[in-house]
């Protein structure tokens, strides 16, 4: 009998293993440029969140409409009272966006003045190797 075959699928399996490593990395990279970013939200320094934002986000939206709208979105909630992270998901294609290396991360979060929402984040990990909000919407 010979061992090649079983040799063959011990080396894609590690090989599996590693990606799926590399992955997990990347998300929790990813995970954590989105809560600092959320806090950035969460003080209402919408300001600096605009100016933390990928590329893209910047390029798509003016500082003074992202502003402006951010704070039409979030101030009415009032604060965070709590935000517990739903899913984390990779991407590397989204509708509307080149082909890339995305995360989308979902929390559910409760306001001061809205018991249940959830905030949709999507991260990208851009040319520099930093990963950056490019994507934020609360339902």
């Amino acid at each position: 009998m010979s061992t090649r075959p079983l040799g063959t699928v011990v080396l894609l399996m590690l090989f599996a293993a590693a990606g799926a490593r590399a992955q997990e990395s990347d998300t929790r990279a990813a995970r954590t440029a989105v809560e600092g970013w959320l806090a950035v939200i969460d003080a209402q320094h919408y300001e600096a969140s605009w100016e933390a934002a990928a590329e893209p986000f910047r390029t798509a939206v003016t500082l003074e409409r992202w502003t402006a709208a951010a704070r039409a979105a979030r101030e009415p909630l009032g604060a965070v009272q709590s935000r517990t992270l739903a899913s984390t998901k990779a991407a590397k294609t989204l509708p509307g966006a080149p082909d890339g290396e995305y995360v989308v991360v979902q929390f559910t979060t409760r306001f001061e003045h809205k018991a249940e929402a959830t905030e949709t984040v999507t991260a990208v990990h851009e040319s520099d190797g930093a990963w950056r909000v490019v994507g934020y919407f609360i339902r």
